[in-house]
């Protein structure tokens, strides 16, 4: 098996830009390259989303549903990766939907990714991780795993033992996966109670939360790596400096 590394704080602990530094104002869109070249200009680590294709291989993108960025009808799924990577986002027409691959060699190490697996609370589909596990694990550069989905890390675990890995997570209330999660799961999301299994190295938990007993637990009595999402505002910043070690940021510049 191959032997795992410690998370390296002094890699992974910076601002990390939410799916590229992207601006809708400037064409720049989410998840699309010219925002993953911005972030690398700025020195920022990325956040980005997968998706599976078809065949399960990983694409990047932050929706199950294709409508809100491209015009296409339907899911990631029902495609291929061919079809997926010629259709272009609407408001940049020189932007294509990328592989998991396609983004690894643009970025190449020159700084640190977060992949966040999506996931709509069914069983994992092993197929999918197995893919997703398979190219970052033969990526040369800083990247960690992380999603939602407690059973979807654990399943990482395994699946890319040598790998970071993080649970993303905040207090969930009804407007989150409606229909999916009942408030017992709820409760036990938002308090990390099904973190064990997945032995994450560090959370990301929603600014807007923060601070929260458990959030305070792991940073200051464990010691883990806190980040947290979405900071858009000068107000949330200083929310994340306080209680967190990095944001992940949009719309708001993490430097000021």
């Amino acid at each position: 098996m191959l032997e795992r590394a410690a998370f390296d704080r002094a890699t992974f602990v910076r601002p990390v830009a939410h799916r590229g530094l992207h601006a809708v104002d400037r064409g720049i869109i989410e998840n699309s390259a010219p925002a993953f070249e911005a972030a690398i200009a700025g020195r920022y680590a990325i956040e980005c989303d997968v998706q599976p294709a078809a065949d399960g291989s990983p694409v990047v993108f932050h929706d199950t549903a294709l409508s809100r960025l491209v015009d296409a009808p339907g899911l990631t799924s029902d495609y291929t990766p061919a079809q997926l990577t010629r259709m272009t986002y609407r408001g940049d027409p020189s932007a294509r939907i990328l592989r998991l691959g396609d983004l690894l060699d643009l970025v190449a190490g020159r700084v640190p990714l977060f992949v966040e697996i999506k996931s709509e609370w069914a069983p994992p589909d092993m197929a999918f991780l197995r893919s997703v596990a398979a190219e970052a694990s033969a990526y040369r550069g800083p990247l960690a795993l992380m999603s939602f989905d407690p059973p979807v890390v654990a399943a990482i675990k395994d699946l890319a033992p040598g790998l970071p890995r993080g649970i993303v997570s905040g207090l969930y209330d009804a407007s989150w996966w409606p229909g999916k999660l009942d408030a017992e799961r709820a409760a036990r999301l938002s308090h990390l109670l099904e973190s064990r299994a997945a032995a994450p190295d560090f959370f990301a938990y929603h600014v807007k939360a923060l601070p929260t007993p458990v959030t305070r637990f792991v940073r200051e009595v464990l010691g883990m790596p806190l980040f947290t999402w979405t900071v858009r505002t000068a107000g949330e910043l200083a929310s994340a400096r306080t209680w967190a070690d990095a944001p992940i940021f949009e719309d708001v510049d993490p430097k000021v």
